[in-house]
């Protein structure tokens, strides 16, 4: 009878650390292929919002080390209906978003919730038509992090569940010139903890 427990939970031990080393060899491939492809775009002088002298300079954006806690499976609830408004930019342009939905879910032992958006105008585009965004501020705000909130990038959910990756939350292009015309978090996005993952705060002349 020992020796049965004991292989049951030698066997157990190895299923979950098979699996969570998968899941850990995902994470890591699927970010740098992220950081990658930002990098590439900041480097670009067509794409990047870096100025020509910061473009120079530039080789890589600060992050924040790859984190498992921060890739987080959410409970997605979609709002029917949701309130269709006009979100404040850094300008005067207000750009058209409708509340498509919430996401739910656990940090540090707290509920959080925040609400996802739909672009009304670039819904209606080809390739976008699933697009959703997610502008959010947090502790980390004006410190480590660009004060004026990251974003986060998603898609309609073909389920009630929806991963928010806060190891790919990236800065507004107003982080880096002026000249832009970019999404303020809306209060009901900020959430009341620290996000210590995705893009850093990169002090740079504008």
């Amino acid at each position: 009878m020992i020796r049965k427990l004991i292989t049951y939970f030698i066997f157990t031990f190895l299923t979950f650390y098979s699996f969570g080393q998968k899941k850990w060899n995902f994470l890591i491939a699927d970010n740098l292929q992220f950081r990658d492809e930002i990098n590439s775009q900041y480097k670009d002088s067509i794409h990047s919002p870096l100025t020509e002298e910061a473009r120079e300079d530039f080789t890589a954006l600060p992050f924040f080390s790859i984190d498992t806690n921060y890739y987080i499976r959410a409970k997605f609830v979609k709002i029917e209906k949701g309130r269709v408004f006009k979100m404040k930019t850094s300008t005067s342009r207000k750009p058209t978003y409708r509340v498509y939905g919430k996401v739910i879910f656990a940090l540090r032992d707290t509920i959080h919730e925040l609400l996802v958006y739909q672009n009304i105008q670039l819904s209606q585009k080809e390739g976008f038509e699933d697009f959703l965004f997610l502008p959010f501020n947090d502790f980390t705000n004006g410190n480590e992090t660009y004060g004026g909130g990251r974003y986060l990038d998603l898609k309609i959910p073909t389920s009630e569940e929806l991963i928010l990756d806060f190891n790919k939350a990236y800065n507004p292009y107003c982080a880096y010139t002026e000249g832009y015309s970019c999404p303020i978090p809306p209060k009901e996005n900020s959430l009341q903890t620290y996000i210590k993952a995705g893009v850093k705060n990169l002090e740079m002349d504008h």
